[in-house]
């Protein structure tokens, strides 16, 4: 017979039911809260969650962008790993790669040297992407500035030529800019470089962003960096003449104004690189790896310097122009408006400059410093080739580029731009007047 069930016995029994029960429902509802905790390694790792789901719902992703000598680098496979779970993506036109992964956590990423351009290596092939913190990680892979002699020398050397010489033309068009300005003002625009900036980005806010035919934007971006040059030279250098201000004092006037305008570019542009060209399309010349967009940029920034040339020995306004920059006083008693050419020669100097920001943004990407990192280039060419001569300007760009580009062959790519400095230097030093300069130019 058993013994009466007393108020505390019943008490306990409903306790250890109660813990018994509420045991059971956590047991049959684990599977289904183990998918709440889905950013943890170990969800990766045993492919428990995420990993079997649609990869174009996962909501983390593996980015970033190579470039070998400022130029995008194609078809190279990147892998990233977690546990078990992999992941690969491919640099397309602009060198741009994307991985999606499903969930949180340090993930190894790793190059495939061997899909790199023949020659070439990265510093550090294994790199850690973090995505414990944030959904996005970007990877920066180096090259290394020694090549590797899979190739021979001669058509590496090919290559960097042709290299050189697009990069000459580039600076070319800009450089000319620098050159009449100074010829006809005597005024060292340190915001030059600032002209060559609103080209670029005018070319990724109309055609990349806002979807425009690329020659529609193009002929935009130049007339609008047109008008900034024509803006500058009636409300700023104008009256600054006017006012018969030193040369010095205008240069630091023009140092102050870059300074302002780089930020001005970076408030409404932010910082990040654009990327203006999208589909451009591979071209292999032999050992020259390229694309349709750089043979297209060759192209126009040669036909611009013969027009420049034609414009400047063949035209009223162009010999009007070379009057004015062999000696202002001269042509104004001959009955030239030297006010009027100056305004001609800012408008032109711009449209260059406009031309030059929009080649180089197309074939290089663009951002708020595209100009200042190319401004000391842009002097040394003009320099080199004598200060106030277009036609030296142009000698003297197609001399820094191509010095630029071969010198990558023998020095790591870091002092590429040093070897440019030091060659103008020697030159200075035998010819101080410049390539194509004049000796009354000096002082």
């Amino acid at each position: 017979m058993s013994r009466p069930t007393t108020p505390l016995g019943r008490g306990w029994a409903f306790m250890l039911a109660a813990i018994a029960l509420a045991a059971g429902l956590l047991t049959v509802s684990a599977p289904a809260n183990a998918a709440a905790p889905a950013h943890t390694a170990a969800a990766v790792h045993n492919h428990q969650i995420s990993a079997a789901s649609d990869p174009s719902t996962w909501a983390y992703s593996i980015a970033g962008a190579l470039k070998l000598n400022g130029k995008p680098v194609a078809g190279v496979t990147i892998t990233a790993t977690l546990g078990s779970f992999s992941a690969k993506g491919t640099s397309d036109a602009t060198g741009r790669w994307n991985i999606a992964v499903p969930d949180a956590g340090k993930y190894t990423v790793t190059i495939d040297q061997s899909t790199l351009p023949k020659g070439y290596a990265v510093v550090n092939p294994t790199m850690t992407a973090d995505l414990t913190q944030f959904s996005f990680a970007p990877v920066l892979f180096k090259f290394g500035g020694q090549v590797i002699q899979t190739e021979s020398f001669g058509s590496q050397l090919i290559s960097r030529v042709f290299s050189g010489l697009n990069f000459g033309l580039l600076l070319a068009l800009a450089a000319i800019g620098i050159s009449l300005i100074f010829g006809t003002t005597g005024l060292s625009n340190f915001a030059h470089g600032e002209m060559v900036t609103i080209g670029a980005l005018m070319m990724w806010l109309l055609h990349a962003s806002m979807g425009w035919p690329i020659i529609l934007a193009a002929i935009a971006a130049i007339l609008i960096t047109s008008a900034f040059g024509w803006a500058q030279d009636a409300w700023l250098w104008k009256p600054l003449r006017k006012r018969r201000m030193g040369l010095n004092q205008m240069m630091i006037v023009s140092i102050g104004f870059s300074i302002v305008m780089r930020y001005v570019y970076l408030l409404l542009f932010n910082g990040d690189t654009k990327d203006i060209a999208g589909g451009a399309t591979s071209v292999k010349i032999g050992s020259i790896d390229t694309t349709n967009i750089t043979l297209w940029g060759m192209g126009i920034a040669a036909v611009a310097l013969v027009g420049v040339a034609l414009f400047l020995t063949r035209t009223r306004i162009g010999k009007a122009t070379r009057a004015v920059s062999d000696n202002a006083p001269l042509a104004s008693a001959t009955g030239i408006d030297v006010e009027r050419i100056i305004r001609i020669v800012w408008i032109a100097a711009a449209a260059l400059t406009g031309l030059a920001g929009v080649l180089y943004g197309l074939e290089f990407q663009a951002n708020w410093l595209t100009g200042f990192d190319l401004l000391l280039l842009l002097f040394a060419a003009v320099t080199l080739g004598g200060l106030g001569t277009a036609f030296g300007a142009t000698v003297g760009a197609l001399i820094i580029g191509m010095v630029v580009e071969v010198s990558n062959l023998f020095i790591p790519n870091e002092l590429r731009y040093a070897a440019a400095l030091v060659i103008l230097i020697v030159i200075l030093i035998v010819r101080p007047q410049g390539v194509l300069g004049k000796k009354q130019r000096l002082g």
